[in-house]
């Protein structure tokens, strides 16, 4: 049982806005019905501008590692090269999936804290025959973005496909998929669009079409966007979507779109920026070492002196905050704090409270 104070600060999955937990708590409806179909509509149409694509939207009820795994799936045939762009856990993490599936993966190695140099990739794709490069739109174990928009002009006269994962960015740091020459767009419903987890989204370019449409790709069933197109056309699923969850997805794209766009993507720096700057008082340096610092999430070094599990325990403990810590090779090194979806400045403020008090006792002062 949750404590009566419990505070969910994580990089996702985010606290769910109570006009969103009362949308979900409707009774249930029939996923092949005509109410279920308006709501996809409008949760399709809602996510259009989020994306800035005019590509239509599948919905897979999955995580987002799900996701990840379809696009892969969908893009790549036995035996192809895919670069894997690795700067943090979640390129790892790709990197991982790709391997699973027995495709030739190469990987472009950046150190843990800064950003994918563009010109790097225009080398390697130069070199090599890659079907797909891969990327972290929002390095969530690091707090490092992505720039997308030449990376996509690198490619977007190549026969190789641009992925990216989104999946703690979208609706949080501004996408233009269409515009930066996205061709595979995956995301995810329980970060900075303020839903619990397990709504998978994808978008596919007319580029990226032509390849999922082949024959020759991996076995695919659950995963196949062929199907999820041809049912997503009658606004249905062909597996039993995620109901009550789209209904909470469709509220809460409602709520972005009556803040304003814009609003929700100044908010989101503001706040980000207020906690990363509030945090350096407190001794808590950042951990990307880039001027494309994520909006979504702080990543924080821990004085050699701490241990990060240390801190997270102890906020969770004393004061209910549930923060997180890193669970790769970064771990005890680096705590990472959520500025996304429906935070406040107060929200900031009793986090920076919270963190002077445990790091006050852990230091014996």
């Amino acid at each position: 049982m949750t404590p009566p104070a419990y505070r969910l600060r994580l990089p996702g999955p985010t606290t769910v806005p109570e006009r969103v937990r009362q949308a979900i708590a409707r009774p249930a409806l029939n996923h092949r019905g005509p109410e279920f179909t308006a709501i996809m509509r409008r949760a399709e149409e809602l996510l259009k501008p989020i994306l800035d694509t005019r590509n239509p939207i599948m919905f897979l009820a999955c995580s987002g590692t799900g996701v990840m795994e379809a696009s892969l799936v969908n893009v790549l045939a036995p035996g192809e090269r895919v670069l894997m762009c690795v700067n943090g856990q979640f390129g790892e993490r790709y990197a991982a999936i790709g391997k699973a599936l027995g495709v030739a993966v190469d990987t472009l190695d950046v150190p843990w804290g800064e950003a994918i140099d563009p010109a790097d990739i225009e080398r390697r794709v130069e070199a090599n025959d890659y079907r797909a490069v891969v990327v972290v739109h929002n390095e969530s174990s690091t707090g490092v973005v992505a720039d997308l928009a030449p990376i996509g002009g690198i490619l977007r006269d190549r026969s190789t496909v641009l992925v990216v994962d989104s999946v703690s960015g979208l609706g949080g740091i501004e996408m233009r998929q269409d515009d930066w020459g996205v061709d595979v767009l995956v995301s995810a419903s329980q970060k900075a669009l303020m839903c619990p987890p397990g709504i998978g989204i994808a978008s596919v370019s007319s580029k990226a079409w032509q390849i999922v449409n082949r024959e020759t790709s991996m076995p695919r069933f659950y995963w196949d966007f062929r199907r999820a197109m041809k049912d997503g056309e009658a606004l249905e699923t062909p597996f039993t979507p995620s109901a009550s969850l789209i209904v909470g997805l469709r509220e809460a794209l409602e709520m972005i779109h009556e803040e304003g766009l814009p609003q929700v993507y100044e908010r989101h720096r503001r706040l980000s920026t207020q906690l990363r700057d509030g945090c350096a008082r407190l001794g808590l340096s950042s951990f990307a070492r880039v001027h494309s610092l994520s909006s979504t999430v702080v990543a924080l070094n821990v004085p050699q002196h701490l241990k990060g599990g240390d801190i997270v325990r102890s906020l969770y403990k004393r004061h209910g905050t549930v923060i997180a810590g890193s669970r790769n090779k970064l771990s005890g090194k680096v705590i990472r704090i959520g500025t996304m979806g429906c935070i406040q400045e107060s929200d900031i403020l009793t986090d920076l409270e919270h963190l002077e008090l445990v790091l006050k006792e852990l230091n014996g002062r």
